[in-house]
């Protein structure tokens, strides 16, 4: 099968088209997704050194644990350039649907982490109010409030 359409203009003339370009978008949203992916992969990684590259591979070396900081927050950077790539690669209505996910994220890790860590300071909690407990938050609330806006405006 051809990767060209023919179109027929206004004034009759015969013009050839790629099909190509019709998934343009979709193409470069993918390598946008991949980009971003590669980036959180790498970053994860480099979390995962930061965290147990003193105790399991250089033996609480001062200078290779600076050295994961450093590289993490290199890293960082990259993914969160990437991030602003990637928005605004987005359509109109992605762009809206993914800003206000994160706008609902950001409300709700506000209004939570004040009295979070109130109720640890004063016992009210039984456990250690952690930060794993505020990303798995910003998690759940960053998907479901994608996954309703793009329920909303299907």
């Amino acid at each position: 099968m051809s990767n060209v359409i023919y179109i027929k203009t206004m004034r009759g003339d015969i013009m050839a088209q790629s099909k190509l370009q019709a998934s343009g978008y979709h193409s470069r949203l993918q390598t946008n997704i991949l980009r971003l992916f590669g980036w959180a992969a790498s970053w994860v990684g480099t979390c995962a050194l930061m965290k147990f590259g003193p105790e399991f591979l250089w033996n609480k070396s001062s200078v290779f644990t600076l050295l994961a900081i450093g590289m993490n927050v290199c890293v960082g950077v990259g993914l969160i350039l990437a991030h602003k790539k990637y928005i605004a690669k987005l359509d109109e209505l992605q762009r809206k649907i993914y800003l206000n996910a994160l706008a609902i994220t950001v409300g709700v890790i506000l209004i939570v982490v004040v009295p979070y860590s109130v109720m640890e300071k004063y016992d009210v909690i039984s456990f250690h109010a952690g930060i794993p407990h505020l990303l798995v938050l910003m998690s759940l609330t960053f998907c479901l409030s994608l996954a309703y806006g793009s329920w909303r405006y299907r």
